[in-house]
């Protein structure tokens, strides 16, 4: 007995100890969760994060070599923090935070390593007009978040000539954008100059200030946002222009591809890997450009045969580029088509989806042109916004809009981003965007709208398929140019022969991808993962296959990187063919 005893006394003992450990592990990684998010507020700079959805929150982010090393350091202490915790005494959501922060310290510390930071201007965007945009992103409703916004507007001089400064160091190591691509890119710059603060983007905030507000509060605040855009804000994109002008663009690059500069190919190499999360190579992601475009083809020429057409493929899409009942008559004619096909999908939305965000989304007109999604900020007080390219009408062709409103909104980059903030996890990952699975699932969602009865026009049908074959091109061009040789009209011409894009959109496109190295890439090999895990969901479940439980669960867990995002719906698979 006395034996007995001591055995149970020996196994409780044990069983306790191990409780400890369990209980030990689960604390040091909550708190290195939350050391780490602390940081990430305080530093302004929130890694793998949709650029689109930058905002001011008073002290600007620190762009510097001395930010990013201090920021380096940072990150290597998580990391050695993070190796001291035992990942099987964690619980199994514990687990899949743990693999997830763990994947994205070591690809942050890689990135260190590399030139992004060389690189704050592209085609699309830039820091500059991140900036500008940040205001239409924002909710003014506290004296708070005026005061921010006033520190933030004050502390642009600094985050200006520190930008500056990394694109001196680009022009010396030869890292500067290609010069055709930049041609006309200081008009992104001028657009911020005015001598009218009143139309500045900057004043917006001032011009309706809540009503709460007393009297003397909105004099105030007026006058020193006047004060700030006029005499520091407007005089910094000043400098900025002269420098654009006179030092970086006489400095601009004679070579298409990434690949051909000091470094290129394994730069290259470093943006497939980051923005596709796969270990595939230019040569293979060239490949499958060229199979999906000419699977997708042989879908397009149908629609041809079935619309009646009297002409073959390219007489086709000048018919499309040209005929002006496929254009919007008006911004607000393009607005309100938009919204109507928005809302529309919405009323369909719970026969697919199991679980709905709770945030709305808002539809404007873009303030930079091109079609955009920007997510909430999380808070409860902003929606999410879908922005539409309106100042160029024949740019933005009707039988494309509804993929476009489907991808951009719903059930594509809206429903999942709204979602993952919504979803009780780490709130590091409430904010992660890989690329490969945000615009994965928008082009999936594109292609989900066909299930869901929608394109009834055959000509919409035909812009969904010139969208994906576009997506697929993407491929092609992106990898001929930066590690095959391929010039810049060589890209357009395919792009052109292949999609119904306008001329202008191919063009602005080619430029985005030249100036972007990779990121267009995610798109297709996204989408091409979730649709492969969704047949082989149907093929393993038959008739007990649920498309709403399939979205849900590959929703539920926020942004993943692809590998993982298998894994999970793989044990997903496994776990319903065992509950039926």
């Amino acid at each position: 007995m006395t034996l007995k005893k001591a055995l149970v006394g020996t196994l409780l003992l044990w069983i306790s100890s191990v409780a400890s450990a369990q209980n030990a592990d689960t604390q040091a990684f909550h708190q290195l969760l939350d050391k780490h998010w602390a940081n990430a507020n305080k530093e302004q700079i929130f890694f793998r994060n949709d650029p689109d959805t930058f905002r001011m929150n008073g002290k600007l982010p620190d762009v510097s070599a001395k930010g990013r090393q201090r920021r380096a350091q940072f990150n290597q202490h998580v990391l050695n923090e993070l190796n001291r915790i035992d990942l099987q005494d964690l619980s199994e959501q514990d687990q899949l935070s743990y693999r997830l922060f763990k994947y994205e310290r070591e690809t942050e510390a890689k990135s260190y390593q590399q030139f992004d930071y060389m690189f704050p201007l592209n085609q699309y965007a830039g820091f500059h007009t991140y900036f500008g945009g940040a205001p239409d992103n924002m909710s003014f409703l506290t004296e708070a978040d005026y005061d921010n916004y006033l520190i933030s507007l004050a502390d642009f001089p600094r985050y200006n000539q520190q930008h500056i400064t990394n694109l001196k160091a680009a022009i010396k190591k030869g890292y500067t954008q290609y010069c055709e691509s930049f041609a006309t890119y200081d008009q992104t710059i001028s657009h911020y100059i005015v001598d009218d603060i009143t139309t500045s983007e900057f004043y917006a905030p001032f011009a309706n200030m809540p009503e709460r507000f007393t009297e003397q509060e909105k004099t105030n605040y007026l006058k020193q946002g006047k004060k700030l855009i006029k005499d520091t804000v407007i005089p910094e994109y000043q400098r900025f222009y002269d420098f654009f002008t006179k030092e970086y663009m006489p400095n601009c690059r004679k070579s298409v591809g990434i690949s051909q500069l000091q470094d290129g190919k394994a730069y290259y190499q470093y943006l497939i890997n980051y923005y596709t999360t796969t270990s595939l190579s230019a040569a293979e992601i060239h490949q499958l450009g060229l199979n999906e475009v000419k699977r997708i083809r042989e879908q397009m020429n149908t629609i041809i045969k079935q619309v009646g057409f009297e002409g073959d493929f390219k007489q086709f899409i000048e018919y499309l580029r040209n005929e002006p009942k496929f254009f919007a008559e008006s911004e607000r004619d393009l607005l309100e088509k938009a919204s109507y096909i928005s809302r529309k999908m919405a009323g369909q939305l719970p026969k697919w989806f199991g679980t709905l965000p709770r945030n709305t989304f808002d539809i404007k007109s873009s303030p930079n042109g091109g079609a955009f999604y920007v997510g909430s900020d999380g808070s409860g007080t902003t929606s999410g916004t879908y922005f539409v390219g309106t100042q160029d009408l024949k740019a933005a062709p009707l039988y494309n809009l509804e993929a476009l409103t489907y991808h951009e909104s719903i059930p594509g980059h809206h429903l999942q981003g709204a979602l993952a903030k919504e979803m009780d996890m780490p709130e590091f990952r409430k904010i992660l965007s890989h690329s490969a699975y945000t615009e994965g699932w928008a082009l999936y969602s594109e292609k989900l709208g066909k299930e869901m009865g929608f394109y009834q026009d055959p000509y919409s049908d035909f812009g969904r398929l010139t969208y994906e074959t576009w997506r697929a091109c993407r491929l092609v061009v992106d990898t001929g140019m930066h590690a095959m040789g391929w010039s810049r009209q060589q890209a357009i011409d395919y792009l052109a022969a292949n999609t119904a894009l306008t001329m202008p959109e191919v063009v602005a496109q080619i430029d985005r991808y030249i100036t972007w190295p990779a990121q267009a890439l995610s798109y297709k090999i996204g989408e091409i993962k979730i649709i492969e895990l969704r047949h082989r969901a149907e093929a393993a479940l038959g008739d007990k296959f649920d498309v709403r439980a399939f979205h849900d669960q590959i929703l539920k867990s926020g942004s993943l990187p692809l590998d993982l995002l298998e894994e999970m719906t793989l044990e997903w698979i496994t776990a319903q063919k065992q509950k039926h």
